[in-house]
């Protein structure tokens, strides 16, 4: 199955007590490789989180961004640093601080003092944050089955690029095939010929010079080449239309296609069979940057 590695999905959820916002983007890589951002009170979640990714997805670079409002107001308590408050006062009974100074501590000035007054939030309510918790993997889950949609309808359209190739590879595999056979009958023609041109006085056994003739002609052979890059190009059409990723099998399949070819353009020999060669390298190049971004 050909799914693409890019893909972007955004949702917020929102109840009585937060706003829960998840945004997941990938792009290609050669393994998976996630980042995820999450507010503190989420962290405990992480994990959970990285599991629901790798269950979706299986290649690329993917960033996943979890923002949270919560609505509820959180209590607020005081805490007074009464010893410093007992210390302040003791200070201005001196008789060397009372006669400098006018009158006493206000409590204004006294609460302003710091370090005598600490602010602190009260941490929201177990239940509470396990609500949030369960918020915010839900709507995670919902975001990847977005992401996974989306890489799949990307994947489609790879697929018709990358179909219609295969059948314009394959059909080069045919001519190359036609042209090769042709130049190697030219070949057996031409060698032929020039032996009869050599001077009648010349013995030559006959036998040795037919194996000698067969002998090269068959370094132009190219079957065997052929046969693989047939048995490659059935294997590619059974993966893109199988289940689960494909896409690190393409580009190896895409490496011994090119191995092929390559083999082929070396023993070849003629300007027509030499251009189709090398078009059929130019299609499986296009071909190799498409695939980069296959899962």
């Amino acid at each position: 199955m050909v799914s693409s590695m890019t893909g972007f999905a955004s949702l917020t959820q929102e109840d009585e007590i937060a706003v829960i916002d998840v945004t997941a983007r990938s792009v290609n890589h050669r393994f998976l490789d996630i980042k995820v951002r999450m507010p503190q009170l989420l962290t405990d979640i992480e994990e959970q989180v990285r599991e629901r990714i790798k269950r979706h997805l299986f290649r690329g670079h993917v960033e996943l961004a979890i923002g949270l409002r919560v609505k509820i107001q959180p209590v607020v308590e005081l805490d007074i640093n009464d010893a410093l408050i007992s210390a302040l006062v003791k200070v201005t009974e001196r008789p060397n601080v009372a006669g400098a100074t006018e009158g006493h501590w206000g409590i204004g000035e006294l609460l302003r003092f710091p370090q005598v007054v600490t602010v602190r939030e009260r941490s929201l309510e177990d239940d509470v944050t396990q609500r949030i918790a369960s918020m915010a993997l839900e709507t995670t889950e919902s975001v990847l089955v977005d992401l996974e949609q989306m890489r799949r309808r990307e994947g489609e359209l790879l697929l018709e690029d990358l179909s219609e190739r295969h059948q314009g590879l394959s059909g080069l595999v045919v001519e190359v095939a036609k042209e090769a056979e042709a130049g190697q009958s030219t070949l057996r023609d031409r060698l032929l010929a020039r032996l009869a041109e050599l001077p009648s006085e010349i013995r030559l056994d006959a036998v040795s010079l037919n194996q000698e003739v067969v002998r090269w002609v068959a370094k132009s052979d190219i079957h065997e080449e052929i046969s693989r890059l047939d048995a490659h190009l059935r294997h590619w059409a059974g993966l893109v239309v199988g289940s689960g990723p494909c896409g690190r099998k393409l580009d190896f399949l895409l490496q011994e296609m090119n191995r092929e070819i390559n083999t082929i353009g070396s023993k070849v020999d003629g300007i027509d069979v030499t251009a189709l060669v090398l078009s059929a390298k130019a299609e499986l190049e296009k071909m190799r940057e498409q695939i980069q971004n296959v899962e």
